[in-house]
Order: C-alpha cells, then sequence, then structure tokens
C-alpha cells in the first residue's frame, strides 16, 4: 500500500511540474528580433531593462520590463512578435474612481502595495496588490469596479 500511495504521489508532482511555468531570466541581447521589434513599435522611446522566457503548452513567451515615460512596464511578447499583454504599473489615484471605490468597500483595511492597468486581449483589467491580515494578495476589477478575482500571494514571496 505504501508503494501505491508513494507512486500515486510521485505521478502527481511529476504531472503538476509538467503544468506549471517555469521562467528563465533572458540576456537583452539574446532577446528575438521580432520580440524586441514589437515592443520598441509599441513604445519607441522605452528603455528595456530586462526580460525573462517563460514555455507553456509548448510556446515561449517573453516578459520585457521597460521603463518608458518614467512608468515601469512589463510587455508579454510570443515568439513570434506578437503583443499578448501590457501591464502598467500605476498609482493607486489613477485607478478609475469605480475600481478605487470597489476596492476600498471590499477592502476596507487593506494596505495598497501597486496597482496596474492590465491590458489583454483588447480587454483592460485592473489589479491592485496589497496586503491585510498579514498576508499579501492581488485583487483584480474591470473598469466598471466588477470584482473579477483574488489571489493570495503570500507563498509567492
Amino acid at each position: 500500500m505504501n508503494f501505491l500511495r508513494t507512486s500515486l504521489a510521485l505521478v502527481v508532482c511529476f504531472g503538476l511540474s509538467a503544468v506549471v511555468r517555469a521562467e528563465d531570466k533572458v540576456e537583452l541581447d539574446k532577446l528575438p528580433a521580432k520580440v524586441k521589434e514589437a515592443v520598441k513599435a509599441k513604445f519607441p522611446d522605452a528603455e528595456l531593462v530586462s526580460a525573462a522566457s517563460e514555455k507553456a503548452d509548448g510556446k515561449t513567451n517573453y516578459e520585457v520590463t521597460i521603463k518608458n515615460k518614467k512608468k515601469n512596464i512589463d510587455v508579454t511578447v510570443s515568439e513570434d512578435g506578437k503583443i499578448v499583454s501590457v501591464e502598467v504599473e500605476i498609482d493607486y489615484k489613477a485607478l478609475p474612481k469605480a475600481v478605487a471605490e470597489a476596492f476600498a468597500a471590499k477592502y476596507s483595511k487593506a494596505k495598497v502595495t501597486k496597482c496596474e492597468e492590465i491590458t489583454k486581449d483588447g480587454k483592460v483589467t485592473f489589479e491592485v496588490i496589497f496586503s491585510a491580515g498579514g498576508k499579501d494578495f492581488e485583487a483584480v476589477f474591470e473598469p466598471t469596479g466588477k470584482f473579477v478575482s483574488e489571489e493570495d500571494t503570500t507563498k509567492k514571496k
């Protein structure tokens, strides 16, 4: 019976490890030309800061961190040069009023540490990173203030 449990545990662990995405740092001079071109086309004045690659479902995406007009931005680009998503760090005060009100109502005792405007597939959402009760969280809202999701990120740090 112990052999069976151990075997099952190994199968589950290996199965999960195949699903988990691994990010690998990429030197900026090693970024594929199509990835650099896509970022520069979207943000011509940007300074490339760092990059990482991530494989999922046999495809590679690159997350390129840039500095553009004093803003930190993460641009995710497919290996063929298509921009997948853009995450722009913004001030809490820059959140749409409906988002700020919905966040304050739902998380009245939270301490906000970071906010981002995320554009993916033409859809904009707002992510608020905060701490409450000794834990860290990310909450996502639509521009209308509608709550989308919450994730406990305490263990990720």
